[in-house]
């Protein structure tokens, strides 16, 4: 077991015709990483959590599971950057850390929002990076079906808020009621706020590195999709859209296939222009 005794989530309910989605707040927050220098005993979540059937990109549990079978009962590094995804991948991903026989420090390096954050409570550490934000919130979901559905599914989705709220309470010290009002109120936690409430022991500070070109372009990308998330769009929509328009997705890593600044520039000029048009 983790040094600190955490609870363990239980989600064992299911949600028919159901989709975690990201938030569009937290998207317009997250900027990627660059892939960390190969450090064996550090493990990196710097993506959404599961995987993105239309891109094939995310962070998964199976991934987590092998990283730690090969780190061993040896203390580890966990470096996160992530706008949450998928509550269950989420708390399986936090139930395999919380097991972990050695120390395990959580490292917020940028976002840890949603899923995300209720990884990051798995730390027997917890340290985050000054300019930082953890984000707590209800489960949120895309629901489709008939009444019953909706129901059975709102019975669930109460059921993962508790679980949450148990292990934020629990690490924080922060009471229960209190914390269901943060959930409610779907708050953004800075790094001086963390370390004072409790959500982490420490604040790091590291150097900011300068934004090259495609840092900037992939930004830009990130906001675009928030922008269309917001609106309405599903996420398989929202990538083709921008497939479409720039031959690129967000996190794409080849150069080949990011636009030029200008061309990117050009093309959501067009769709800005386009979406004035009808409204």
């Amino acid at each position: 077991m983790s040094l600190r005794p955490l609870p363990e989530i239980r989600a064992d309910a299911s949600i028919q015709n159901a989709r975690w989605e990201i938030r569009p707040d937290a998207l317009e927050r997250f900027v990627p990483h660059a892939a960390d220098a190969g450090d064996p005993e550090t493990i990196t979540i710097y993506d959404q959590i599961g995987m993105d059937s239309w891109t094939g990109e995310g962070v998964t549990a199976k991934r987590i599971a092998g990283a730690l079978r090969s780190i061993g009962e040896r203390d580890i590094r966990v470096n996160i950057n992530s706008p949450g995804g998928d509550f269950f991948e989420g708390v399986t991903i936090y139930n395999l850390l919380r097991e972990h026989k050695a120390k395990v420090t959580v490292r917020v390096l940028g976002v840890a929002a949603s899923a995300a954050s209720v990884i990051a409570m798995a730390g027997d550490v917890i340290e985050i990076a000054m300019g930082s934000h953890i984000m707590v919130h209800n489960a949120w979901a895309v629901v489709m079906g008939n009444r019953h559905d909706l129901e059975q599914a709102m019975g669930a989705l109460e059921s993962f808020d508790e679980s949450m709220a148990e292990i934020y309470a629990a690490r924080t010290g922060i009471d229960r009621k209190k914390i269901t009002n943060l959930m409610d109120a779907e708050t953004w936690i800075n790094a001086d706020a963390a370390v004072s409430g409790g959500w982490a022991d420490r604040k790091i500070n590291e150097p900011e590195k300068p934004e090259g070109i495609e840092a900037k372009q992939t930004r830009t990308l990130a906001v675009a999709e928030a922008a269309f998330a917001r609106a309405g769009m599903s996420r398989s929509e929202r990538r083709a859209l921008l497939k479409e328009l720039t031959g690129s997705t967000p996190r794409a890593a080849s150069d080949d296939a990011m636009p030029g600044a200008g061309e990117l520039a050009a093309a959501l000029a067009r769709l800005q222009s386009t979406i004035a048009k009808g409204n």
